[in-house]
């Protein structure tokens, strides 16, 4: 079918109490491994490009590779970028064929992040793009070290009201206690902060930094109002144990290390989907 804005499908998460997963891809055998998943779960999905990406002289072709497999899929499929740095990055990622952006100025002055993401969201919808903004910082695993920076960048419910309203953006990343990578500590969701921002804003919330919570964290937040995940990290260590036991194999080729690659995906994706609600939802 069609690639889909995101948008749509977010709006059915929010009202029927699951979460859509962004799966990041870096490389074809693991888009083949998350494509797998999600046609064999039924499920939506977003693809997700991260913005260092953006720089590899093949990125044109790779976004077209996912348009041209995605469009034959049965299933509702997205293309976004994944913490888009700029304006221009986000209007480079639609040239390039993407379904969706996602600015990032959560480290910018508020009263900054809500002009560049006005900005963006005026110039996207005029393509029939779906914009995610982020506000607050989700910081990194490492952050947990020291439990007050990372609560030093957490969205206030205030702000997020007046953002949502300034920017019209479609899908609001917050920062609630969540953190990209791997955690040195264990993390912990502020779930009342969260439960106040819905309150607040309308649109689908987004939860970044998904590996390393627990089932029971993550169905508290899709409880709680976030309509949409993002996971790479836990996707990427197992593909990573697989494919060293795979390489270790008496038989091991370059043919078996990249279906390892493959299977982790798709067995780690098909996790999510059951875990997050979505599968069965397409």
């Amino acid at each position: 079918m069609p690639l889909v804005s995101m948008v749509n499908e977010l709006k059915k998460a929010q009202a029927r109490k699951y979460a859509v997963p962004l799966f990041l891809t870096f490389e074809m055998m693991g888009f083949e491994g998350t494509l797998a998943a999600l046609e064999e779960s039924h499920a939506p999905g977003i693809i997700g490009i991260f913005n260092i990406m953006m720089d590899k002289p093949n990125i044109r072709a790779f976004v077209q590779y996912i348009r041209a497999r995605a469009e034959n899929s049965p299933v509702p499929i997205s293309i976004i970028i994944d913490h888009g740095a700029s304006y221009e990055q986000c209007m480079q990622i639609l040239d390039y064929g993407s379904t969706d952006v996602m600015f990032d100025g959560g480290k910018l002055p508020l009263a900054e992040n809500i002009a560049v993401t006005r900005s963006v969201v005026r110039d996207a919808h005029a393509t029939g793009a779906g914009v995610e903004a982020e506000l607050g910082f989700v910081g990194h695993g490492k952050d947990y070290a020291d439990l007050d920076q990372v609560r030093r960048g957490f969205t206030k419910p205030e702000d997020a009201a007046r953002f949502v309203e300034e920017t019209g953006a479609d899908a609001l990343a917050i920062a609630f206690g969540s953190a990209h990578g791997q955690y040195q500590g264990q993390p912990e969701l502020a779930l009342d902060l969260l439960a106040d921002i819905r309150a607040r804003v309308d649109v689908p919330l987004v939860l970044h930094g998904g590996s390393g919570l627990s089932d029971a964290q993550f169905r508290a937040a899709i409880e709680g109002g976030i309509s949409k995940i993002n996971i790479f990290t836990d996707l990427g260590l197992t593909a990573a144990r697989q494919m060293v036991s795979a390489a270790q194999a008496e038989e091991a080729s370059y043919f078996s290390i990249g279906a390892a690659a493959k299977t982790a995906f798709c067995e780690r994706c098909k996790y999510y989907l059951d875990l997050f609600g979505a599968s069965g939802k397409a």
